[in-house]
């Protein structure tokens, strides 16, 4: 199981992570970047931003708790995990993912200008 603030703080631990909010979740980015994750606390949940290979591959561990966000987001690599019937090691390698994602394809558009 992983803790709202278990999540919180892993979120923030990565280099030039700022906490804004989102509609009705609280938003992960990296500064002046895009968002890499989202959660809601209510429900426990939280959302991630990774590719689509990485999407199939993460799902695959138990589909029920960790899934597709069910709308065109899902079909863009957005992904729901379910904190509370999550081990911290698959949770903390998925935000780690989504962080890596949006520094990588930063650098990509630094040296494609």
């Amino acid at each position: 199981m992983v803790s709202i603030d278990t999540f919180r703080k892993t979120a923030l631990s990565f280099e030039g992570t700022e906490e804004k909010p989102h509609f009705d979740r609280v938003a992960f980015k990296v500064v002046g970047q895009r968002i890499f994750a989202t959660i809601k606390e209510n429900d426990h949940t939280a959302n991630m931003k990774i590719s689509i290979n990485d999407q199939a591959i993460y799902c695959s561990f138990n589909p029920k708790t960790v899934y597709a966000v069910p709308n065109e987001f899902g079909l863009q690599g957005w992904t729901t995990f379910e904190l509370e019937n999550l081990p911290f090691e698959l949770v903390s390698d998925a935000l780690l993912t989504a962080y890596n994602d949006v520094i990588i394809s930063t650098n990509k558009s630094k040296f494609n200008r």
